[in-house]
């Protein structure tokens, strides 16, 4: 499956180039940036982002409305920086969960495709991986809901 999430990492742009710049940035650093920077952008287009649980339908609803069935929307807010806006979704996504269940971003700077492998470890041990999650829910459509991922995920912890 891992070659899979890889294939469509390139497909849609996550692997990204090294800048060679003088000072390398921190992939959870990275991470934290894009889900503030997306809660904006999505605030400004008319979708409710404010980083609780719900606001994880808004997750589902962007992609219903850009790209769906796994499509982008020519002239739509996906059709540009496809790559960067899916990490910032993850992103979003990874917060949202971390902020309603605990935990922590974990990461690996040397990896190649650290955009595609940042896992939040979740307060009782559990790795997940945000970003991974919304490439599916992207190709896959509602059945892969980032929602419903969400809510069970939430209601799961709280039950241990």
């Amino acid at each position: 499956m891992l070659s899979a999430l890889r294939r469509l990492a390139v497909m849609l742009g996550l692997i990204a180039v090294s800048s060679g710049g003088a000072e390398a940035s921190s992939i959870v650093s990275d991470v934290q940036s894009a889900a503030e920077w997306i809660a904006k952008a999505l605030s400004s287009s008319g979708y409710h982002a404010d980083f609780s649980l719900g606001s994880l339908r808004e997750i589902d609803r962007f992609l219903d409305d850009q790209a769906p069935g796994g499509r982008v929307r020519p002239g739509g807010l996906l059709s540009e920086q496809l790559g960067q806006r899916i990490f910032g979704l993850g992103a979003y996504t990874g917060e949202v969960l971390r902020r309603r269940c605990g935990g922590n971003w974990e990461g690996n700077d040397a990896d190649p495709n650290a955009e595609i492998n940042i896992a939040l470890k979740l307060a009782d041990g559990s790795l997940i991986w945000p970003v991974q999650r919304v490439m599916k829910r992207f190709k896959g459509g509602a059945e892969d809901g980032i929602y419903a991922y969400g809510v069970v995920l939430c209601r799961e912890k709280q039950r241990q």
